[in-house]
């Protein structure tokens, strides 16, 4: 009964719907509705997180939701620069050893991500938070969490390869990386 009443606790079952918003998030080919979802997808990863007993995957997990919601109005390098200055802040704070670096790192790796880049390469880093965020979610028992990071990772490689290599109905057309993004071949 144990084992049960574990995976179906109130902070597992959060995780649960955190799972369902994140990979929501990482189909996206757009990027404004990837930030979107990850931002609620955030706010549910902290409630699951503080119901785990996880206080710096918690502070992490909400100042990303914050970060994602203010990356969807600007891109401005001074918030960005706020936004990980606060998650170090409360790495400083909350963080009790190695392991909990793993999220305050992810989180400001992230936020450079979502407001420098865009396409493939914004994907990329988030790619590389998303090992940092499995690594932290199996240390601490996060079962939502496990899953949602290692569906992230399988997602986010597929639609990079989806933007990389869109597909037509009568065929693919070559896309061509720049630098920031991903522009059509042929296409202004």
């Amino acid at each position: 009964m144990h084992f049960i009443t574990k995976v179906f606790s109130p902070g597992q079952c959060i995780g649960y719907i955190a799972f369902i918003l994140g990979v929501t998030a990482f189909l996206q080919k757009n990027d404004r509705r990837l930030k979107g979802f990850n931002a609620v997808q955030g706010l549910a990863y902290a409630a699951h997180f503080l119901l785990l007993g996880s206080f710096p995957a918690s502070a992490s997990s909400l100042i990303s939701a914050l970060r994602s919601f203010l990356a969807l109005r600007t891109r401005s390098l001074w918030v960005a620069a706020l936004v990980i200055g606060v998650n170090v802040a409360a790495g400083v704070v909350l963080v009790r050893g190695a392991a909990g670096w793993l999220t305050v790192i992810a989180s400001c790796l992230a936020t450079l991500a979502v407001f420098m880049l865009q396409g493939v390469p914004m994907r990329l880093v988030l790619l590389v938070c998303t090992f940092l965020w499995l690594a932290n979610n199996i240390l601490c028992g996060s079962i939502g969490g496990t899953m949602l990071e290692s569906t992230i990772a399988v997602i986010n490689v597929s639609t990079m390869i989806r933007l990389l290599y869109p597909f037509e109905g009568r065929g693919r057309r070559e896309a061509v990386v720049m630098g920031t993004g991903i522009q059509e071949a042929g296409r202004s």
